[in-house]
């Protein structure tokens, strides 16, 4: 009797069994995003020393990033690259600029020049290398935005006076857009700069940018 019963038990489960439909119904497959395709948006080319690097702060407090975020807010549809290197100068511009360019930038804003003038660079050699900078972006199709500075007065009157009528006259001779001051109201002021008394916070990299986009929204399309 047992036996039987074993028997029976086993015959309705495997009838039970062949009367199921196995699900067949395929697994749900998540197909992977396509890569981002290369972005079209005009450059625009942030090129200098630790000023525009956005020495001693994040990557998002510096001038580039938010010059990025006036340009999203206002509609301009361009793509601000920072190539900003800490401790530049003009020489070392000059040594980089063609690299920078295969970027092909539809606007260049050229800060250097800081560098050179705290460590009392002849100032023939300064505007030679900052012309021979400008050249090469103009001759690669790109308009220049040029960022006037000045310097501690420890450096004396008539090399600061030099100095900065430096970045007017090359302004003037190619015909280049003139940020007169790039550290506009952020000089000088303690609670924007960091302790260093030279580098911007983010609050003045936000200042700088605001000035920045004054005198380079004439130079773009919408």
């Amino acid at each position: 009797m047992f036996r039987y019963l074993i028997s029976s038990l086993f015959l309705i489960i495997v009838v039970m069994s062949c009367g199921q439909t196995p699900d067949r119904t395929p697994a749900a497959v998540t197909k992977p995003e396509p890569p981002p395709g290369p972005d079209p948006r005009p450059v625009i080319l942030a090129f200098g020393d630790s000023l525009t690097a956005g020495h001693g702060v994040g990557q998002a407090e510096s001038y580039p990033s938010k010059l990025q975020k006036e340009l999203d807010l206002r509609g301009f549809k361009y793509r601000v690259i920072n190539s900003g290197v800490s401790g530049d100068t003009t020489s070392g511009g000059l040594s980089r600029i063609d690299a920078a360019l295969n970027f092909q930038p539809k606007v260049v804003i050229l800060e250097l020049g800081g560098n050179d003038g705290l460590r009392g660079t002849p100032l023939r050699e300064v505007r030679q290398n900052l012309a021979a900078m400008i050249e090469k972006c103009q001759s690669a199709g790109a308009t220049v935005l040029l960022a006037g500075m000045t310097l501690p007065l420890n450096l004396g009157p008539d090399y600061i006076r030099d100095f900065e009528s430096l970045f007017t006259g090359l302004a003037k001779e190619y015909k280049t857009q003139l940020i007169p001051f790039f550290l506009e109201g952020v000089a000088a002021q303690a609670d924007l700069n960091l302790d260093d008394g030279i580098h911007p916070t983010g609050g003045g990299y936000a200042i700088i940018a605001r000035t920045v986009m004054r005198h380079l929204e004439p130079l773009l399309t919408r």
